[in-house]
């Protein structure tokens, strides 16, 4: 449903450039009135248009010679000739065929790239499979710590607090310390450094005797659950072609989905570990816990294989580095020098947007900061209030409430964490190709009938009826999660803040979603017992309804998109998109329901 005319499929300067950040656009911080409400013209000005050929290379030889490059400016010319008109590279005689070729193939075979930008993603696969495991461990271990610590039914809320101890302290403290560490560490650094904690803290977890104890351990996690989210999917981000960047900054959700897989497997695989009912200590659940250190070592050991974010490198002013790490991650080293050159001219802009700014300010103050916010604040409360972490956390519990032995419920619990996982692999295709919105606005609604579904499937009074239902609903939940609210919220977030306060935005967006994720899970207990299982469902089902509803109006598409465009996207504002889409309606029922022949829709966006 997202509605962008542009005369190419991809825009030219986003398809041959690294992501372009933004640049002197020239709705940057403005409004953007709707035409009559309803479209939105605005053109884009590349940073490098309007200057002539002489002036273009004179800058380049300037720029090489102030960053002690000199070296490399035969391939700084050509790739600023192409970066100023990316369309027209065939007609530039600098370029050799090999050079031509390989610009061909960014757009005709996108998937082929240098194995260092694979063996990176596979780095950030790693960091997620850690996320993963982290989240769900808990989900088997709690049935018997629970036990050996004598924490009854009735207290409820002390069990939510263990449980959601590790998002509490991530919303506080661990999303907080992304700017920092990226600050003085790097990407790598923040992300070693997270693992490190995550390595840590899996061990003291183990090795709890109390549950005061086990809470400061599960406390001292969210260090690096809140740290290592925030930077995982930047770093995927800034490396990553625009062509594939949506499918390898997803990637963070579809490796979290397998890590949470591998949460309910070492529950299947040490439930029955020298465990027995009622003599301490039992072994099950710290190697439930325990287990949940492994990746994070191995990612340690990954980490300082893979090259720096080059725009962390050009930011601290080491630009030989920021080539050598560019020329790691793209096909040839023209393309290499085209995007040093073309990223640089984008930070000259960013610097002068924050110099002599309160970066806070500017991030609640501009519009077109203020509302990238709203929807990145919206995309991760609802991955929390859609309700999947009430089965990622109580899965086992709510399948032994529905009449689940203990053994079957960790074992259906096993199969959820398969659903999530595997449905979420065609989401690497569909998040750049169906678009961000309306994977959101087709899941939503379903997502609200399987919770309902689910819930109403406790009042059936056969048990083993109701053991099918309840089971059938969480897995058709699952299926339809994975595609939408898994992967959406994170890239969106990624990529909907401009570089100069993007770290305050992924800190914001991060520490919204482990917030909520905290209340989640510190709340569900206390939910079923007020509301009954029935209810408690229910209210999460209502939340999906209202997320369609505020997708549909209030959510920008960011397929697709060069971070200068998402500039054009979040100047415009937001009642005129809310009206767009009202004034839509009447179209949608008369073409889709009437079948009927009506005129085509004007676009809401004119790219040009």
């Amino acid at each position: 449903m997202s509605e962008l005319k542009r005369e190419d499929v991809e825009k030219p300067h986003q398809e041959h450039a690294s992501p372009p950040l933004s640049s002197q656009a020239s709705t940057y911080g403005q409004e953007v009135p709707g035409e009559n409400g309803v479209a939105i013209n605005a053109k884009l000005k590349n940073p490098l248009a309007g200057l002539t050929r002489e002036e273009l290379l004179a800058d380049v030889e300037a720029f090489a010679k102030e960053k002690d490059i000199e070296d490399i400016i035969p391939l700084l010319k050509k790739g600023a000739l192409v970066a100023q008109d990316p369309k027209g590279f065939e007609s530039i005689q600098d370029l050799n065929e090999t050079e031509r070729d390989w610009l061909r193939k960014e757009k005709t075979s996108r998937w082929n790239q240098p194995r260092m930008l694979y063996f990176m993603t596979v780095l950030c696969a790693g960091s997620a499979i850690v996320q993963g495991m982290d989240q769900t461990a808990v989900n088997g271990a709690q049935i018997f710590y629970f036990d050996e610590f004598n924490i009854g039914e009735d207290q409820v809320w002390l069990r939510g607090l263990l449980n959601g101890a590790p998002y509490l302290c991530s919303a506080l403290i661990g999303c907080w310390t992304t700017k920092p560490l990226n600050y003085y560490f790097g990407r790598r650094g923040c992300i070693f450094i997270s693992c490190v904690v995550s390595f840590a803290t899996g061990i003291w977890m183990a090795a709890a005797n109390t549950w005061w104890n086990l809470l400061l351990a599960r406390f001292g996690l969210g260090l690096a659950v809140g740290a290592k989210s925030s930077t995982t999917p930047i770093y995927a981000s800034e490396a990553s072609p625009t062509a594939i960047r949506g499918a390898l900054t997803m990637m963070w959700q579809m490796w979290t989905a397998f890590g949470i897989m591998l949460g309910f497997v070492v529950s299947v695989a040490f439930q029955n570990v020298r465990y027995t009912p009622g003599q301490t200590p039992y072994w099950n659940w710290r190697l439930m816990l325990g287990s949940t250190s492994i990746p994070p070592f191995f990612v340690c050991m990954m980490v300082y294989l893979v090259p720096e974010s080059p725009r962390w490198y050009m930011t601290k002013n080491r630009y030989r580095k920021a080539y050598e790490a560019l020329c790691r991650f793209r096909n040839c080293e023209m393309m290499a020098a085209r995007d040093l050159y073309y990223i640089h001219k984008s930070l000259v802009i960013e610097d002068k947007l924050r110099a002599g700014k309160n970066l806070w300010k500017e991030f609640f103050g501009v519009p077109r900061n203020r509302r990238a916010a709203q929807s990145s604040f919206f995309v991760m409360f609802m991955q929390q209030f859609c309700g999947v972490n009430i089965i990622a956390y109580y899965s086992s519990q709510i399948f032994i409430d529905a009449s689940f032995t203990r053994s079957n419920a960790l074992l259906v619990s096993l199969g959820t964490g398969i659903v999530n996982w595997l449905f979420a692999i065609p989401a690497v295709y569909t998040i750049d190709t169906f678009g961000r919105r309306n994977l959101l606005l087709t899941t939503f609604p379903l997502m609200g009938i399987c919770l309902l579904f689910t819930g109403f499937s406790f009042f059936i009074t056969s048990e083993q009826a109701r053991l099918a239902c309840v089971a059938t609903g969480i897995y058709l939940f699952m299926a339809v999660y994975s595609p939408g609210e898994g992967p959406v919220p994170f890239t969106y977030s990624a990529e909907a803040f401009p570089l100069y306060v993007r770290e305050y935005g992924m800190a914001f967006a991060t520490a919204t979603t482990w917030g909520f994720n905290f209340i989640l899970s510190l709340t569900w207990p206390a939910l079923v017992q007020a509301f009954t299982t029935q209810g408690a469902f229910s209210w999460y089902a209502a939340w999906n309804f209202f997320g369609w509803i505020f997708a549909y109006f209030f959510l920008q598409e960011t397929k697709g998109l060069s971070l200068e465009e998402l500039d054009t996207i979040f100047s415009v504002r937001v009642r005129d998109h809310a009206k767009y889409y009202k004034d839509m309606l009447p179209w949608y029922f008369n073409k889709y329901i009437k079948r009927g022949d009506v005129q085509p829709r004007k676009p809401l966006y004119d790219l040009e």
